[in-house]
């Protein structure tokens, strides 16, 4: 599902805010930068905004963000519906005893990591990143958070790229978007 369908006068504000940089990382890419999102307060806001409306009262204990920009998105969703906020990490940034899940890329092989006993069977999660492409990512998040014992309700991105097919990499989770590109 995705907020645009739903004609929000918000998510025009939020895609003009978010720029498009031809090839980058590399030549055939168009990469979706929410960094000027982020210098937009009202546009930034009005994403966060949303994400809150659909999440507040799910009865959502734990909100998952992916590194790096799940933690830009994730903390005011999580605080603002009253869960923990739960960072998924690359290898070797986590202190401590982790649990990880390793996911094939386009380009190789990746990994996340998360503090043991930070996610419990009773815990209900939402992932949280800023973009969908062929849905690896999330995935692995999904995965990391079910061997600990969570469920899994929905995942929540800024931008969906559907021609890259990740929405149907999720084995059924739901997936909410803001905009698709």
């Amino acid at each position: 599902m995705s907020a645009c369908r739903a004609g929000d006068p918000r998510i025009h504000g939020i895609q003009s805010s978010i720029r498009v940089v031809p090839d980058f990382p590399k030549p055939g890419i168009m990469f979706q930068d929410i960094t000027t999102l982020l210098l937009d307060p009202k546009a930034f806001k009005d994403a966060i905004d949303l994400f809150v409306e659909r999440y507040k009262g799910k009865n959502i204990t734990i909100v998952a963000g992916i590194e790096a920009r799940g933690f830009i998105f994730g903390p005011p969703i999580a605080l603002a519906i009253g869960a923990k906020f739960v960072p998924l990490r690359k290898p070797k940034k986590l202190p401590g005893e982790v649990i990880r899940q390793e996911y094939e890329l386009e380009y190789g092989r990746d990994c996340l990591e998360m503090h043991v006993g930070a996610v419990g069977p009773a815990d209900r999660a939402l992932v949280v990143d800023d973009l969908v492409a062929t849905g690896g990512t999330l995935c692995a998040a999904m995965n990391l958070l079910e061997r600990a014992g969570a469920e899994v309700i929905e995942c929540a991105c800024v931008i969906e790229i559907p021609v890259l097919k990740g929405r149907e990499r999720l084995q059924g989770k739901p997936l909410y978007v803001l905009i698709e590109t």
